[in-house]
């Protein structure tokens, strides 16, 4: 025997086992915090056609906190979706977000109340919502003008739209 004993490999084995599954949970509940696999909205311009986006869900203080800061790029098709526990004013701002980003204060019938369009990076100018919301999107810079999105056209959220967030 090498000192270590059969019982030692086994507590060893199991060891390197728990230590695997703590961090595969660890990875899937970072996952499903920020988002559900197949999370999507539809936008709806008045001119113009749809546009499917897939999103990361932002629904806790923290996620809701953390938002796209510090990433250095955002598809462009793909955006977040922040879920308050109940509509109030909302406003955001940019601090230690490194990407223009529109942003996009949804009623929630899914009528965009109003938006800020290609917001300025690392700013700490408040951004706010023209009237209480439960829900704001997120997508890159220059996205609404590319589609032709505008205050008063409709983003469909689905399922989404019975979320609540914590």
């Amino acid at each position: 025997m090498n000192g270590v004993g059969a019982r030692g490999e086994r507590a060893s084995t199991a060891l390197a086992w728990y230590g695997r599954m703590l961090a595969a949970l660890a990875l899937c509940l970072a996952t499903h915090c920020s988002s559900e696999a197949g999370d999507r909205v539809v936008l709806r311009p008045a001119q113009g056609e749809p546009v499917e986006v897939a999103v990361e869900l932002a629904m806790t203080p923290s996620t809701r906190r953390m938002g796209l800061m510090y990433r250095s790029e955002l598809g462009p098709k793909k955006g977040m979706l922040f879920v308050f526990p109940q509509k109030a004013p909302q406003a955001f701002w940019m601090r230690n977000t490194k990407i223009p980003l529109d942003i996009l204060y949804l009623a929630d019938d899914g009528r965009i109340v109003n938006f800020y369009a290609n917001t300025t990076p690392f700013s700490e100018k408040s951004l706010p919502s023209e009237e209480p919301v439960r829900f704001v999107l997120e997508v890159e810079g220059g996205f609404c003008e590319k589609h032709g999105i505008r205050p008063g056209d409709s983003v469909e959220l689905g399922k989404l739209a019975r979320l609540q967030g914590r």
